[in-house]
């Protein structure tokens, strides 16, 4: 049992150190220049912001839409009770701006994304594609590694937009179609409450999240082993990790807003 603990232990510091390796190189890499006489590298950015971006920005316009809508109305159900109903306006454009939308187009992202990082860099390395990257004195990192980052590290904050005002519009049509409120002062009251530091909260939130979500996906990806049955565990852990470390990621920053004077 004891042996059992200590050899998870070692395991657990083992990946957090690869982790943390990892996002050095991928920083370092990032600065020094994935361009650089790169043209191959250059088309991979831009393929991996397209894939990472715009092929998700329906999945998370519907996903959030439908929350602002279920927002709206759960919250109607309390308000109306006080007579208050008016500010679910408000209330369903601060709980999008700062909490929801970060956190559900994360992790629709590390659903859809992270996994298929994991998957293509997982059967890469199976296969023995990164080894022979290595052989032609290419480095795996910098070639694969920094252009998905950096796709969803500018993509993600994006993809969080288009979930506040999608999920905004979906307590918009609640507001103005069912609860009978005055298209105007819906949005006057939407605006009136919501201040800025609610926005870069939330886009704070998903940069931290799009690192989280890259990260794990490649280390989970270039570190596979055991074949194709190795690929489907790879897979699974990038997006069970990412999940756990979304949450945890949102409570500490949620945290650190809450009690500084940012």
């Amino acid at each position: 049992m004891i042996t059992k603990i200590g050899k998870t232990a070692i395991e657990l510091a083992k990946n957090i150190t690869g982790v943390f390796s990892l996002l050095v190189s991928i920083l370092y890499w990032a600065v020094v220049g994935p361009f650089k006489g790169k043209a191959a590298a250059r088309q991979s950015i831009f393929s991996q912001m397209i894939f990472a971006g715009l092929s998700s920005g329906l999945i998370v316009f519907f996903v959030t839409i439908f929350t602002g809508i279920v927002l709206a109305m759960q919250s109607a159900y309390q308000l109306q009770k006080m007579g208050a109903v008016l500010y679910v306006a408000s209330l369903v454009a601060i709980s999008l701006c700062r909490e929801l939308s970060p956190v559900l187009t994360a992790l629709v992202v590390a659903g859809r994304v992270g996994s298929a990082i994991a998957a293509e860099l997982g059967t890469m390395k199976v296969s023995e594609q990164i080894e022979a990257l290595e052989t032609m004195a290419i480095n795996p990192v910098r070639f694969l590694a920094v252009p998905r980052f950096l796709a969803l590290f500018f993509m993600l904050p994006c993809l969080t937009i288009i979930g506040n005002i999608s999920g905004m519009l979906g307590g918009y049509l609640v507001g103005v179609y069912s609860l009978k409120i005055n298209p105007d002062l819906y949005i006057q009251t939407t605006f009136k409450y919501l201040e800025i530091k609610d926005i870069y909260t939330g886009i704070t939130k998903s940069f931290v999240f799009a690192v989280i979500i890259a990260l794990i996906g490649c280390f989970e990806g270039l570190n596979t082993k055991g074949g194709a049955e190795g690929v489907g565990r790879a897979t699974t852990r990038s997006v069970v990790i990412s999940f756990i470390l979304i949450i945890l990621a949102d409570c500490v920053v949620t945290a650190i807003f809450y009690f500084s004077k940012i």
